[in-house]
């Protein structure tokens, strides 16, 4: 007997949204059209790069639904960005931002490289083939990307001004950026401050008091070091933090200063040489003592055979797609909460979609009034989420997706066949 294949990423996003539809008693013809992507790309992006030798990198945009507005989602640069988990995701955000109540749709793009193993150089004039090939594609009213995991606001920088020189100075076209080209105060810390609000509203539903909560980070990139800072500052006492390199354990707590200093001078988390800590193997993480657990790293980290070691009462997704269906069950078996990843870490599109408000108007809003914003958008899809929830009798996850799924699917019947 064959092995039973692995669920692909999309199919299990289409899991999620079909549990949703079932309730929503959604028709078959809604479910094909909100299933199947408006548009995929695949492009060639052949590189020379300055060691002398030609590279060619596969790039991608899928472009998933355009029902509620343009179309909005990040570029990653990762080994593993192919076209399945780049679908997935620009599935996820038509639902993320549907489940935040903004006025777009979803897409994600990818090249299907090591950025690590890449000069500057070639990272620019590789960022500026992409963009040539995309810009037909993209557009401030069509489809605006966004950084993602292995770029940033450089990377965007440089797509915004390749995509200039054909249709003239675009800053809305993109989000992320600098503050100099149109970039919003607050964007930088905004996924782990909207992860934050999302914790700090939650807490005390669940009976979860925040002032010396113990807290496990998988991650320490942009995500998992402005959550844990923001925890830490409420009280928090962050107790684990891991990267690629390893997890570093202190019961006491840990430094989150320290460790951003030492994870920039030495490359990860592990060589903060306190003696108080313990150096643990990158996966130990998950099953560590705690009351919050932030999976804020690659997809697929909580599964089947790691969801029963968890001792989190509360596990706030700030990756994408961290958990696995079959961990769901085990998760929901066993009473844990848990904040799904397209409610918990939509602070990055919301305040990315501030800032383009703001470059359309040609305004800068103060950084108080992007938090502030940031908090009624989290603080309002949270009661819309409880309300789904109470409604339907369902778990956190699939009341996310009954409130996206509603929504997206109203306005496309609205919109007829477009």
């Amino acid at each position: 007997m064959s092995e039973q294949q692995p669920v692909s990423a999309f199919e299990t996003v289409n899991q999620l949204f079909a549990r949703a539809a079932d309730l929503l008693e959604l028709d078959e013809e809604k479910r094909i059209e909100l299933t199947t992507p408006y548009r995929e790309l695949m492009v060639r992006l052949p590189l020379l790069t300055e060691d002398g030798k030609v590279r060619v990198f596969r790039g991608y945009r899928v472009q998933h639904d355009n029902s509620r507005g343009p179309m909005k989602g990040g570029i990653r640069y990762h080994p593993d960005a192919d076209l399945d988990e780049v679908r997935a995701l620009a599935a996820l955000m038509t639902f993320k931002t549907a489940v935040v109540n903004l006025p777009y749709g979803g897409a994600k793009g990818g090249i299907q490289c090591d950025p690590r193993e890449l000069t500057r150089l070639d990272l620019e004039r590789l960022t500026r083939r992409f963009a040539q090939r995309m810009e037909g594609f993209i557009g401030v009213r069509e489809d605006i990307p966004g950084p993602d995991m292995g770029t940033n606001y450089q990377i965007m920088s440089w797509l915004m001004d390749e995509y200039s020189k054909f249709h003239g100075y675009s800053p809305g076209v993109v989000t992320g950026k600098p503050l100099s080209l149109g970039g919003s105060k607050g964007r930088i810390s905004a996924t782990g401050r909207g992860l934050f609000f999302a914790v700090e509203r939650i807490a005390p539903d669940i009976g979860l008091d925040l002032k010396g909560a113990r807290v496990a980070v998988q991650g320490f990139g942009n995500v998992g070091y402005w959550a844990a800072r923001f925890l830490a500052d409420a009280g928090c006492r962050i107790v684990a933090v891991s990267d690629i390199e390893g997890t570093l354990y202190c019961p006491d707590g840990l430094d989150i200063e320290a460790m951003r200093q030492v994870a920039e001078d030495k490359g990860s988390v592990i060589h903060l040489g306190d003696s108080n800590c313990q150096v643990l193997d990158r996966d130990d993480l998950i099953g560590l003592d705690c009351d919050i657990l932030i999976p804020a790293a690659l997809g697929g980290a909580i599964h089947k055979d790691n969801a029963a070691d968890i001792k989190a009462r509360l596990i706030a997704e700030g990756a994408n797609h961290p958990t696995t269906p079959e961990a769901d069950v085990i998760l929901a078996e066993r009473g844990i909460t848990v904040l799904p990843d397209i409610y918990a870490n939509a602070g990055g599109v919301t305040v990315s979609y501030f800032e383009w408000v703001q470059n359309l108007q040609q305004v800068s809003w103060e950084e108080q009034r992007v938090d502030d914003a940031l908090r009624k958008v989290m603080l309002d899809a949270y009661d819309d989420l409880n309300a789904a929830a109470e409604e339907f009798d369902t778990d956190l996850r699939t009341a996310a997706f009954i409130v996206a799924v509603r929504r997206v699917a109203e306005a496309a019947r609205l919109r007829g066949l477009h």
